[in-house]
């Protein structure tokens, strides 16, 4: 894998590379160039863990900001943030985007904190997946309405997110999705929902958990003023998407975060046990 040195309009980049030694996952490589950080707590399990968080709490106008990551064969790693994503007054835009490859028989997590676009702000982000053999991806992606309570619902100039897994050369997901008054203001089309998210389940390793959830929710009603909206795609063999719309962030968390009730029993650690 070639990692990129930051352009001239990027603020920060960032390498980690993850390796099987014995038993157990470690840190191979962890390189981050301000504002970005990188952040490798211990823990209990197998899986090595990574969060990256950024000075300045959040990302500003021009922010560019990209994050490299290598799972090697075999390893197991849950890579997610330290808090939320937090993009402010952007006029000229900002973006963020994660490369990574996830070698044969590999797990990677990445479960960040949700994303919150303040008032005026332009966000762009992709996330990029390249699975080998056998590898294992969990993808989970959350947009919130931005600060409903000071009155900045929906109230972002634009959002746009390209998400693509491929294994040996084919997509298994390469999508586009973009929120932008100018094709209709956003509090109306959105109706009620303050919070959406996809959740993307791909590999051997989350078999049982994908079974699971897919026949979980196609069972469930639709029912008229309901507090969220769940679909599930199944993606060929091996791969699930889930969706939800939610009324609130919290109902939405609850969802997702019961989705992943698997997740600690693949890390052999709970990487919520220890967050408030």
């Amino acid at each position: 894998m070639t990692f990129a040195l930051p352009g001239p309009e990027r603020a920060g980049v960032a390498r980690l590379a993850f390796e099987r030694s014995g038993p157990r996952t470690v840190v191979r490589t962890a390189l981050a160039h301000s504002p970005l950080r990188l952040l490798t707590p211990r823990n209990h399990g197998h899986a090595a863990w990574a969060y990256t968080s950024s000075f300045g709490g959040g990302l500003v106008d021009g922010d560019h900001l990209r994050l490299e990551v290598d799972v090697a064969d075999g390893a197991s790693a849950l890579l997610a943030t330290q808090g939320a994503n937090r993009v402010y007054r952007s006029p000229n835009g900002c973006r963020s985007d994660l490369v990574a490859r996830v070698g044969r028989d590999a797990l990677l997590a990445w479960v960040p904190d949700p994303t919150v676009c303040f008032t005026d702000a332009r966000y762009s982000q992709s996330l990029d997946v390249t699975l080998s053999q056998g590898a294992s991806l969990v993808l989970v992606d959350v947009v919130t309405a931005g600060r409903s309570a000071r009155g900045e619902r929906w109230a972002f100039l634009h959002y746009a997110s390209r998400l693509r897994v491929a294994r040996g050369g084919r997509a298994l997901v390469d999508e586009r999705w973009v929120l932008d008054p100018a094709h209709g203001a956003l509090p109306e089309r959105l109706g009620r929902f303050d919070a959406l998210a996809s959740v993307l389940l791909v590999g051997p390793a989350l078999k049982d958990a994908r079974d699971a959830l897919a026949a979980r929710v196609a069972g469930l009603p639709v029912k008229p003023r309901a507090r969220e909206v769940v679909s599930a795609s199944p993606l060929g063999e091996d791969g699930l998407l889930l969706r939800v719309a939610a009324v609130s962030l919290e109902t939405l968390l609850a969802t997702t975060r019961d989705w992943l009730s698997f997740l600690p029993g693949l890390l052999g650690d709970d990487p919520w046990a220890r967050r408030v």
